[in-house]
């Protein structure tokens, strides 16, 4: 299947307070636990992801709602990627790659050195390493609290 036109989005900070926002980070959770054991799960739920150290964006075209992100501070060097997704009907339009594109400006506007993210090693997270790749994203062992972990896959970006 051949990627669909890019569309435009308008990126926002948003307060994680809307009914299609709550929905999206749901189906997230869900397939989280679908595909990964438990003990493996580090998405966060919508109580976790109003932690002041993240900042949480939703982009949408017009009113409706085509995908999220999140940043983590760790550190004043440090900070990593958590919760980013897009509905079944934003995939392969472009969405993720401007959601990262977005997050990797917004770190660097921020003074952040390096950008780091944890995702799954199962087939169900190709579209997403492969996506990191491509953004200049390379493999790494843990970090922060994250143990070693076979169904855990690690990388970070030096940001200039």
């Amino acid at each position: 299947m051949a990627p669909r036109s890019p569309m435009a989005l308008t990126i926002s900070i948003d307060d994680l307070s809307g009914g299609d926002v709550i929905q999206l980070l749901e189906e997230h959770l869900a397939d989280m636990y679908a595909t990964s054991p438990p003990e493996s799960v580090h998405a966060l739920d919508v109580a976790k992801l109003k932690d002041p150290a993240i900042t949480f964006f939703a982009a949408r075209q017009g009113a409706e709602l085509k995908g999220c992100i999140a940043i983590k501070r760790l550190s004043d060097d440090d900070a990593e990627i958590k919760s980013m997704r897009t509905p079944a009907n934003a995939r392969r339009t472009g969405a993720g790659k401007q959601l990262l594109t977005h997050i990797i400006q917004f770190a660097q506007d921020k003074g952040y050195k390096n950008l780091l993210l944890e995702t799954g090693t199962m087939a169900f997270f190709e579209p997403a390493r492969q996506l990191y790749l491509k953004h200049g994203f390379e493999f790494c062992g843990p970090f922060a609290d994250y143990p070693e972990d076979p169904n855990s896959c690690f990388m970070h970006k030096v940001l200039k």
